[in-house]
């Protein structure tokens, strides 16, 4: 595409505000696809997503759902008459071809991604070699041990850094009983055998629950033989069978502060609760009111009051995870140990104040126009249109979400945000986690700017 083309288009799809046209059927074997047809460039991808994240772990065995999707790209067993490969080929497979794949496991699904060419002679190529890596995988014990060894290694060195010490003590505590809440070990990997990764794979990588999106040069009589292709030698029961309910997220009852020791330059603070699901229906709401909150950057209320105004904080935000259960609201920042009291219980008071009065109508108004004058840029690449329509696929919404996106943001209302965080969001039970110098949870809290109290949160107008 010529570069000069390129502004025109984003200019014609904002004045549109429309999305892609997605076509969707059901396979016989019960995989259900989805086609964004690109012809631009001649390339395609594909997203194939399992049920099968790690929600599914098998108790003690945190982890395996991850190891089940790494392994694919370890080597495979023969698979028709394409012959057996270790890592090696595989890797100057790909190469050869110009393409990509590989899997990767999420917290509710595993997600498998090509991206090829579509000259013929290539594309037939890749999806032959994904295919063989998706129905034949090796799963080789000496590999599986070398990377058990590699993972709990990364695993150790990560527990000496706050970040990855307060999101896995975060998770524990907002999430509690859920398997959410369960995060991947030294310990839980060296229960995981080889044996157990083939078993997951059987289990849960099964076409019938397969969803599969497509973004590129295809029609819907090619996408739909890929998709056969694909997924031809993957476990298929008879009859598909039910998967095992995942329970929702529990609320928490009370609010819990915890402090974890670490010496660091800088002290880690996260604030949060469960919050909502993806079929919520006043996601909206809860995302305009967010992009306030502290989802803007800059122009976010959190930054500018704790980091512009108090300079208590470098950079600070919050965000929601939504999903088939109810992910974490979570306020983050990281801050100077002798400020972190002062930084934690002013980010508190903010969002106290704006779940009771919500936002103001110029605060309103900025984040509508930055969300819908933003919006062409979520579907500017194949990656980002493929990425759209893999979340409307796994999450069920309809197939023109995307066309009605920028109407149903302009459509908020500052009391639909109060309201929508009023009832998601209880300020007085969240869970608080610290990670710093000692002195960080003993510190007393009496700097100008806590002392002041609501008082630092600027009036509304």
């Amino acid at each position: 595409m010529k570069k000069h083309l390129f502004p025109a288009l984003l200019l014609a799809a904002s004045a549109a505000h429309a999305g892609p046209v997605i076509e969707h059927w059901v396979q016989p074997g019960g995989a259900q696809v989805y086609l964004v047809q690109s012809h631009r460039i001649p390339m395609l991808d594909v997203q194939i997503d399992f049920d099968a994240g790690s929600r599914r772990d098998a108790a003690g065995q945190s982890g395996l759902a991850s190891a089940t999707a790494s392994m694919l790209s370890l080597g495979s067993g023969a698979y028709g008459a394409r012959p057996a490969q270790d890592e090696n080929q595989m890797g100057e497979a790909w190469a050869d071809l110009g393409a990509s794949f590989g899997c990767s496991a999420g917290g509710e699904r595993t997600s498998c991604r090509l991206r090829t060419l579509t000259a013929p002679d290539l594309l037939q190529r890749s999806v032959q070699q994904a295919a063989q890596q998706l129905a034949a995988p090796a799963f080789d014990a000496a590999l599986w041990q070398r990377e058990r060894e590699r993972w709990s290694q990364s695993i150790r060195e990560s527990l000496t850094r706050p970040g990855p010490v307060a999101a896995r003590a975060f998770d524990a505590a907002v999430y509690t009983t859920h398997p959410y809440a369960a995060s991947a070990s030294p310990e839980t990997l060296a229960r995981i055998s080889t044996d157990d990764l083939r078993a997951f794979w059987r289990r849960y990588w099964q076409p019938c629950h397969a969803r599969i999106s497509f973004v590129g040069k295809a029609t819907k009589q090619e996408a739909d033989a890929i998709a056969r292709e694909l997924l031809a030698g993957l476990p298929a029961p008879e009859t598909c069978p039910t998967l095992p309910a995942v329970p929702d997220v529990p609320p928490l009852a009370k609010a819990q502060a915890q402090h974890i020791p670490m010496p660091s330059a800088q002290t880690h603070v996260l604030i949060g609760q469960p919050g909502h699901t993806r079929r919520d229906p006043d996601f909206f709401p809860l995302l305009v009111g967010n992009h306030i909150l502290g989802g803007g950057g800059f122009t976010s209320r959190l930054m500018h009051q704790v980091r512009e105004e108090r300079g208590l904080s470098y950079s600070v935000g919050s965000s929601f995870a939504p999903g088939l259960h109810e992910g974490a609201f979570t306020i983050g920042l990281q801050t100077r140990p002798d400020q972190a009291a002062d930084a934690a219980a002013l980010a508190q008071r903010i969002l106290e104040d704006f779940v009771r009065a919500g936002p103001t109508a110029q605060e309103l108004q900025a984040a509508k126009d930055n969300l819908t004058g933003s919006f062409p840029l979520r579907l500017d690449s194949n990656a980002k249109l493929l990425a759209n329509t893999a979340n409307i696929a796994w999450n069920g919404l309809p197939l023109d979400y995307l066309d009605h996106w920028t109407e149903r943001v302009n459509a908020v209302t500052a009391a639909d945000v109060q309201r929508a965080f009023a009832r998601v969001l209880q300020p007085q039970r969240m869970v608080r986690v610290t990670v710093g110098p000692a002195d960080t949870a003993e510190k007393k809290t009496s700097s100008p700017a806590h002392k002041a109290g609501k008082n630092t949160i600027p009036a509304k107008k």
